[in-house]
């Protein structure tokens, strides 16, 4: 079943448009060293609605006894992608938000970002495998975080995000318009 049809639902068009947006995610975030804080800030803004409504769109797809959650992202790349947005952010990576109990918890932009990366990238890697059933797990472990993990991780620091931008002075434009 590895050679795909007109109806293979892993490369409909919410599953390609899904994979395109996490892996221009993922390679701004490992390139996040060159930039400012700003700049990731108005990157963010612009690429997390994005992501939350491919999100929303990847198809249900009813997990059986051959999903396998692979995961690809070391601890040592999650470090580097925490420390690097640490960095850059500085005294606007702390931030506090709401917990499912309603009580007022710290939280970290650059813990945030780092975690949806890892998701993201599991996602590209664990689909590049190119096999019918790697692309279904794909889907699967992705709509599975997303709901328990990188759906809600990514609305708390979008609205931030958002926040910080709306103190920060326009700019005119920057790298995610060009590329896009």
């Amino acid at each position: 079943m590895d050679t795909p049809d007109q109806h293979d639902l892993t490369l409909s068009r919410p599953v390609l448009e899904m994979l395109m947006v996490a892996n221009e995610y993922c390679l701004f975030m490992e390139k996040a060293d060159s930039q400012s804080s700003e700049k990731v800030i108005a990157f963010f803004t612009k690429i997390a609605p994005l992501l939350f409504l491919r999100g929303n769109l990847l198809p249900e797809i009813e997990q059986d006894e051959d999903f396998i959650a692979d995961r690809f992202v070391t601890e040592e790349q999650w470090e580097n992608v925490f420390k690097t947005l640490r960095k850059i952010f500085g005294p606007l990576d702390s931030y506090f938000t709401l917990n499912e109990t309603h009580d007022t918890i710290e939280a970290s932009l650059s813990d945030n970002m780092a975690d949806i990366y890892q998701d993201m990238k599991d996602f590209v890697m664990v689909f590049q495998k190119n096999t019918y059933q790697s692309r279904l797990n794909a889907i699967i472990q992705a709509r599975i975080l997303f709901a328990e993990r990188w759906g809600s991780v990514l609305l708390q620091a979008l609205f931030t995000c958002h926040k910080i931008s709306l103190n920060a002075p326009a700019k005119e434009s920057d790298d995610f318009d060009e590329a896009w």
